[in-house]
């Protein structure tokens, strides 16, 4: 049974901050920490740019999230449409006032930061569609005129992402939207459908790729094909990853931090230089701290008492799954490099601040684990 709105309106900010998940906030912390010195290493032992900047951001980020639990999980069902709405305006945003960086338009300046609103978008998204489905009966899921909207609303910032041109983010943040859709109940007849309908457009999809993104699609099939070229990153991935060994090279000994080997190694390829420095022991740690991140989310999960918070919460918690799955295969040459951070330890601001907002909106549903969503 649900309690009555006014013993959880009376909690006092005591019992709220007892309520807190103290496991997934320290794993946070921990990974956040560890992500410090990792963005210390890359800087080559030196309290530079990169680290000033990470360290700023994660302590802001952080106490955004701690702050976000104390709002009520019905807050976020109330505002899921406007936060959407608000994530895809930015998005159309981008492309007439979006900054230009390497051949992509993906930011937006707000003078203190600029925002990459394709981050947001991966929990928006999320956010919209589990309204949606709170809200839709069993019996009318499969209906076709149920389905329109939810189609829409997933097709039209992928679009948009995809015309920046980011197509990993734009795959990413689908991905989100097919868990919401799959976990609300919609068959898999309707899914199959879709499957037919993409690998039926793949052929002209393809001819409108540009030309660094099918390079890195064969450079990911045969990345020995062009070492000094295309394939350069993903082999001195590979190279620095099994170097670790054991238990690694040690705190700043890697020769990714010191012999710049690998570009970018302070955003995609983070994971690499932890891997060459802390060796397969270090790896597993960062692994297991992730596991219990998404343990706690599916735990807390399965606490709320509304379709809402289930779908949102179980949603996430497999999305967050995906970005570590999809960055990890990415530096193990296991998938094409398509641009997705390590959520926490990867620098860049939009996507830690979408993931500590995604976090500080499951956190709040263990604060108000009662409260009914209507």
């Amino acid at each position: 049974m649900f309690q009555p709105r006014s013993i959880q309106s009376s909690l006092s900010l005591r019992d709220k901050i007892v309520s807190i998940d103290y496991v997934l906030v320290f794993s946070v912390l921990i990974l956040g920490v560890i992500s410090m010195f990792a963005m210390y290493s890359t800087d080559g032992g030196e309290l530079k740019y990169h680290t000033e900047s990470h360290i700023i951001r994660f302590t802001i980020f952080f106490v955004m999230f701690f702050t976000l639990s104390f709002i009520q999980i019905r807050f976020w069902h109330n505002m899921s449409y406007i936060i959407y709405f608000s994530f895809l305006i930015l998005l159309i945003c981008v492309k007439y006032f979006g900054l230009t960086s390497s051949g992509s338009q993906r930011w937006l300046n707000f003078y203190f930061m600029n925002l990459q609103p394709s981050e947001l978008m991966k929990v928006g998204l999320i956010l919209f569609l589990a309204k949606y489905y709170h809200r839709v009966s069993i019996e009318n899921i499969n209906r076709l005129k149920f389905l329109f909207l939810p189609i829409f609303v997933l097709i039209a910032p992928v679009l948009l992402v995809v015309i920046q041109p980011d197509l990993g983010t734009a795959l990413l943040i689908a991905s989100g939207g097919v868990i919401v859709a799959w976990l609300a109940g919609v068959k898999a007849k309707f899914f199959t459908y879709a499957l037919l309908i993409f690998i039926s457009l793949l052929p002209v999809a393809i001819s409108f790729l540009k030309p660094y993104q099918k390079a890195r699609i064969l450079t990911f099939l045969n990345p020995e094909k062009d070492p000094l070229g295309a394939g350069y990153q993903i082999i001195q991935s590979k190279i620095a990853i099994g170097s670790g060994g054991l238990f690694g090279k040690g705190f700043l000994n890697g020769s990714q931090s010191y012999l710049d080997y690998l570009p970018e190694k302070h955003t995609d390829f983070i994971f690499t230089l932890f891997s060459e420095e802390f060796g397969f022991v270090g790896s597993i740690f960062i692994l297991l701290l992730y596991g219990i991140i998404i343990s706690r989310i599916v735990k807390i999960g399965n606490m709320t008492r509304s379709n809402f918070g289930k779908l949102y919460y179980f949603s996430f918690a497999t999305a967050f799954f995906i970005y570590v799955a999809v960055n990890m295969g990415m530096v193990l040459g296991l998938l094409p490099i398509v641009g997705s951070p390590l959520p926490i330890m990867s620098y860049g601001g939009s996507s830690m601040m979408a993931i500590m907002l995604g976090l500080g909106i499951v956190m709040s549903c263990k604060v108000y684990k009662d409260i009914p969503v209507n």
